[in-house]
């Protein structure tokens, strides 16, 4: 009689879920020891951190993305297309939305899953806080096909300035000083100067009026005043209008109207302010969630009700010893996605698990080729480093190999660096279609 194999079925290809498949596909998949499930609604994985370059062309996600099915192929994992649409928690089983083509015709019905060890690792989207006219007049950065549509419009927007007289500059307004919005300003006007190389002369800085918008009283609130206050000046230098202490109360077809009944022009508009976990989340029973939709865990990274669930990433609401809770970022979700590969492990061997504890390894923020800044080792203690410039650069190239590293191992990682020289050569320094 044979033994049922255990399923492992992690949801959310992101930072977290896609190193957690890759390294249990190592240690178990292959070994035929479990069954490795991981479950995307996209079939390609973008670096989260790089979405604002996709959304300015600098970064196409058609050439540098990772397939999730070819890439399970070679780690020892499954993947299965599909939208998390349920889960049943004391019958161990999921619930995947049907699927449709973009014609709108049914590709696969809803259909059901059952698993022994289920890994949450949805991530987090942007929270309008109710805000109206947002979700009808204002771009997102929450995924490559939402950075990918601002894209197009982008594009659009850049030969209607190039090829007519009449029209001044471009406005574009983004609601979210965050590490998103500040990335995404400096990126816009890195390339109108790319844009000269292919034709559009007329697109110049002097064409592009950027409106970066925060409502706290400075940009960067998550990270050390030092960092924000210098990025503040290289905005500045660019020409971004850094507005601080401005509250958003409605978009609008013209633009963002203020608390203060101001209205910000802009022809484009992007909300980047916020976080919250899926709305869907809400919709499962059994949880225990915060006000931003995140699923309260135990120390071991446990759901409170279920000890079958495990949470990592963004959607994850995890308190540290000091009661602050691990804030929403990249290096948060490998590292959980670190302790739960253990605890999954020790549970298979019966071992004990292991807590969490998040290391703070410092924060960078990068301003495209104008700028980096940043602390190392942690943005809070008094060891704490401020790093800026091509020291700082080179510390933010160096977070995206390590991703790459995780997921696809030195070699290969080493390969796709010497494919991205040689490519640069052959194909344009921007996404132009």
């Amino acid at each position: 009689m044979s033994i049922k194999q255990m399923r492992i079925v992690i949801v959310g290809g992101g930072a977290g879920g896609l190193g957690l498949a890759t390294q249990l596909g190592h240690k178990l998949g292959k070994k035929g020891e479990a069954e490795i499930i991981l479950i995307d609604k996209n079939r390609t994985h973008i670096w989260k951190p790089l979405l604002h370059e996709v959304a300015t062309g600098s970064l196409d996600a058609d050439l540098d993305g990772v397939v999730y099915s070819a890439h399970a192929v070679k780690h020892g994992y499954q993947f299965q297309l599909g939208e998390l649409n349920n889960i049943d928690l004391k019958q161990k089983c999921i619930t995947l939305a049907p699927i449709v083509n973009a014609n709108g015709e049914s590709l696969l019905p809803s259909r059901q899953l059952s698993y022994d060890k289920l890994v949450l690792a949805v991530g987090s989207v942007s929270n309008d806080f109710g805000t109206p006219g947002v979700q009808e007049h204002c771009y997102f950065l929450d995924s490559h096909q939402q950075a990918n549509r601002f894209h197009d419009a982008l594009l659009d927007s850049f030969t209607r300035v190039h090829q007519s007289d009449e029209l001044g500059a471009l406005k574009i307004a983004i609601v979210g000083g965050g590490a998103t919005g500040v990335e995404l300003s400096a990126e816009l006007y890195h390339v109108t100067e790319l844009l000269k190389v292919y034709g559009l002369s007329k697109m110049t800085a002097d064409k592009l009026s950027i409106s970066l918008i925060e409502a706290g009283p400075r940009i960067l609130p998550a990270l050390p005043e030092r960092i924000a206050a210098s990025a503040t000046r290289e905005l500045t230098k660019l020409g971004v209008e850094v507005r601080q202490n401005t509250r958003i109360s409605e978009a609008t077809a013209k633009g963002f109207l203020t608390s203060e009944s101001e209205l910000i022009d802009a022809h484009l508009m992007l909300w980047a302010a916020g976080v919250k976990a899926p709305e869907f989340i809400r919709q499962i029973d059994g949880l225990e969630l915060n006000r931003a939709n995140q699923i309260v865990v135990k120390p071991t990274l446990q759901s409170l009700t279920n000890d079958s669930l495990y949470v990592i990433g963004d959607c994850c609401a995890c308190k540290q010893a000091d009661g602050s809770f691990v804030p929403p970022r990249a290096q948060s979700a490998h590292q959980m996605a670190q302790c739960v590969e253990t605890n999954i492990l020790n549970e298979i061997k019966g071992k004990s698990l292991i807590e969490y504890e998040y290391i703070d390894h410092g924060s960078l923020v990068n301003l495209s080729r104008f700028s980096t800044v940043g602390s190392l080792m942690g943005n809070l203690t008094k060891n704490s480093m401020f790093v800026e410039g091509k020291i700082a650069r080179f510390m933010y190239i160096s977070l995206y190999r390590m991703h790459q590293k995780a997921i696809h191992g030195v070699a290969k990682t080493f390969a796709l660096w010497v494919a991205e020289k040689v490519m640069r050569v052959v194909r344009p320094r921007m996404k132009l279609h």
